[in-house]
């Protein structure tokens, strides 16, 4: 990774459960998101990322999600990830990301986590985007640039399904 380069890691929580009389906020994960998170968190470390800082949703599916992944990383539950766009998950970042993270992994929810990959790199390609799955994107900008430069300063680099 070049000096001025950082990676952002957009992480996808694991499936759900859905409880009866539990609200949407509050869903836990079932079995089947418990092993895709702890396997999305090996499957990162495999890969050879050193996670800085996280970024993650208030909902307790994506808290799970952060717990099950083994990422010890100092970690900031930001609210506005829950229903973000992807204009709102940049801002989230530029606010809330630490100037000396290099990477930085964000746990949130579909549609917005892919839809920001898209966002910062419109030429890349997601088919799907299933839950547990993450994108990681390089980024050439400042974490409190990301998302305003508009002069090609991230690219999408890989997408994994952890199954």
């Amino acid at each position: 990774m070049s000096r001025g380069s950082r990676l952002l890691i957009l992480l996808r929580h694991g499936k759900s459960d859905y409880p009866l009389g539990v609200p949407d906020h509050e869903r836990p994960l079932n079995e089947r998101g418990r092993r895709q998170a702890a396997l999305a968190g090996d499957w990162i470390r495999d890969d050879g990322y050193r996670v800085d800082a996280v970024l993650c949703s208030t909902a307790t599916r994506t808290r799970l999600t952060l717990e099950r992944t083994g990422i010890g990383a100092p970690t900031q539950y930001v609210d506005d990830i829950y229903g973000g766009t992807p204009d709102e998950l940049l801002e989230t970042i530029r606010i809330h990301a630490p100037a000396d993270a290099r990477t930085l992994l964000m746990v949130g929810h579909f549609p917005g986590i892919p839809e920001t990959a898209l966002t910062l790199d419109p030429s890349g390609t997601i088919e799907r985007f299933p839950t547990s799955a993450y994108a990681v994107v390089r980024i050439g900008a400042e974490w409190d640039r990301i998302g305003l430069d508009v002069d090609g300063d991230a690219e999408l680099s890989s997408l994994r399904v952890p199954r």
